[in-house]
């Protein structure tokens, strides 16, 4: 592989040149970058794919060889591989809504400065990525929406969340600087290409700052301080190129909402896409925004061996919401947070978002509101995956609203209790805007046709995946339901659990730390694992000691930690039929 290889024979564009016109690439470049592209896609597309490259830069010209280089090599590895279909524009028109809903994912290639600038085509942006699309950058990617001038000026600070960093600090005067690329997570599926080994390379090399944290992305490559010569940096640090924890992320991986993020510092010049390594890296991270190459996001800051396994099966913990319900949601933020935690599940009533925001989280509210609550869960290194909604409205019009309030959180499931009649259009609404809907238990008074499995599975009948169970242990538990025969009849159709374990089985039973009640806790994990059973969220909901419960609550989670290290250990074996 050509690690240090220089791109010589490129072509050399001029800064005049403006950003609309199409440049054809140098024969001998092409030439290598053909030579080096995989034969084939790492991952067989679910569906045809379609991929966006929108390659418009303003205000500066400097990387419209590697912009060329990359997009070419994007739209030919797509051809050769199959994997996907690629259209190359530089018309901000293609961000208009209904335009980016014929597209799977959006590959902002090197954009620098205001490349849109009108406030809608953003929301269109924001709002695909949040609803599950995906979104893949490089390089200069990292200032892409500001005022282009040195530094950059924010326009949009979102989008850098978005992306998981922001700025372009390099070292002055080095275009082409050499390091030593350590893969963070070697074995993560999107390094393979990598073969496990440290990589070394020759680029202008960014170095960031926040918003840029271990807390919200899943680092890829990094500098490896070790191998990498870093003892000719200015002393007065006048490139701000420093870090104090030395921590040189190069490459990520994160999820914003439901959206799928990949992003890469390397692509300043056009060698990046003539070296067959990369142009690996390249392809998998482009299957894996597409949606067809599965690799787990959970950011580097929480892995523990622990976390490692729950992603083996397929689990996630998080807190839903109910549990703080005597705080305000931003509250509720915070403690998920200090327990260690990603994961929250959104409550649509008895709780206020905020002193600030002194209102219900629900559709009702304006898309600032949403904007101040999507930042401070992104502050938290928080997602909400899942999400109460009480009331599920009668017509379609009013139902659409709660689905678009869903995509702009990024919920994967709706948990509610809604009327038998309402299930044919939540059907359709669920698969139009890819929300599940998870039907809720309570007691025989509050849900008469779901508080029990049979029920829920009779009701699921006919209808698509996306329609299945919620459960609620707690109320399984009180009302004498075997929680491990109810996996066993719902099987694949429960898509979220809310889980409890009681000091007695009846109804006065109150929640107690899991593993220590009558709730069977162990075995009901070992149930939904011999059934390979993901839920959307393990929900910890505990309704005791409402302000005393973090301590209980700590107990639940070094429970199912240790649960999840033994399971993990073990080979799956589906359960015979």
């Amino acid at each position: 592989m050509h690690f240090m290889r220089l791109a010589a024979a490129i072509v050399v564009f001029h800064s005049s040149i403006r950003a609309e016109e199409t440049l054809v690439p140098d024969a001998a470049l092409w030439q290598r970058i053909e030579k080096a592209m995989p034969a084939q896609a790492t991952a067989k597309p679910e569906k045809p794919r379609r991929l966006l490259i929108f390659n418009r830069n303003v205000e500066y010209n400097g990387h419209r060889a590697s912009i060329l280089a990359g997009s070419e090599a994007f739209k030919q590895f797509g051809k050769k591989t199959g994997a996907f279909e690629a259209t190359i524009t530089e018309d901000p028109a293609v961000f208009d809504r209904e335009s980016l809903r014929q597209f799977d994912a959006v590959f902002l290639n090197n954009n620098i400065g205001n490349t849109i600038a009108e406030p809608e085509r953003r929301k269109n942006l924001l709002e695909f990525v949040t609803a599950g699309g995906g979104l893949m950058g490089v390089h200069g990617t990292s200032v892409a929406f500001t005022k282009w001038q040195w530094p950059p000026l924010e326009d949009w600070p979102e989008f850098g969340h978005m992306l998981g960093a922001r700025g372009a600090r390099h070292r002055g005067g080095y275009l082409q600087e050499p390091v030593v690329m350590a893969l963070d997570d070697a074995v993560h599926p999107l390094l393979s290409a990598f073969e496990g080994k440290s990589y070394p390379w020759t680029d202008e090399i960014f170095r960031f700052h926040d918003p840029y944290s271990r807390k919200n992305v899943r680092v890829l490559l990094r500098i490896d301080t070790e191998k990498t010569d870093l003892s000719t940096y200015l002393p007065d640090d006048k490139d701000q190129c420093l870090r104090a924890d030395s921590d040189y992320a190069l490459a990520w991986v994160r999820n914003y909402g439901k959206g799928r993020v990949f992003y890469s510092a390397l692509a300043h010049s056009p060698h990046v896409f003539e070296d067959p390594g990369m142009l690996r890296f390249y392809l998998d991270g482009a299957q894996f925004v597409l949606g067809d190459l599965s690799a787990p996001t959970t950011p580097s800051a929480f892995l523990t061996p622990a976390v490692r396994a729950q992603e083996k099966l397929g689990w996630r913990i998080g807190i839903e919401a109910y549990t703080f319900h005597k705080f305000t949601f931003f509250e509720a933020i915070k403690k998920t947070a200090e327990l260690g935690l990603h994961c929250i599940g959104g409550l649509s009533f008895m709780q206020q978002v905020s002193k600030e925001i002194p209102k219900n989280f629900d559709q009702n509210l304006s898309d600032d509101e949403l904007l101040q609550i999507r930042m401070k869960m992104e502050s938290a290194a928080v997602r909400m995956p899942v999400y109460y909604a009480q009331t599920i409205p009668t017509d379609e019009a009013a139902c659409r609203r709660l689905f678009e309030f869903g995509n702009k959180m990024g919920v994967e499931t709706f948990i509610c209790e809604p009327k038998a009649e309402q299930l044919d259009l939540l059907d359709k609404l669920a698969n139009e805007y890819g929300i599940n809907i998870g039907l809720h238990n309570h007691g025989p008074d509050i849900s008469p046709h779901l508080w029990r499995p049979e029920m829920v599975l009779a009701l699921c009948e006919g209808r698509s995946k996306r329609i299945g169970a919620a459960p609620d242990l707690g109320y399984w538990l009180r009302l004498g339901i075997d929680p491990i025969e109810s996996v066993r009849i719902l099987k694949d159709r429960i898509l979220t659990v809310q889980m409890h374990d009681l000091h007695e089985l009846t109804p006065q039973g109150h929640d107690v730390p899991w593993g220590s009640g009558s709730g069977k806790s162990r075995e009901f994990f070992e149930e939904l694992h011999r059934h390979g059973i993901k839920p959307a969220m393990i929900g910890l909901e505990y309704s005791h000691d409402w302000f005393e419960s973090m301590p209980k609550l700590a107990k639940c989670i070094e429970f199912f930690n240790a649960t999840t290290l033994e399971l993990a250990a073990k080979p799956h074996q589906p359960r015979s039929r």
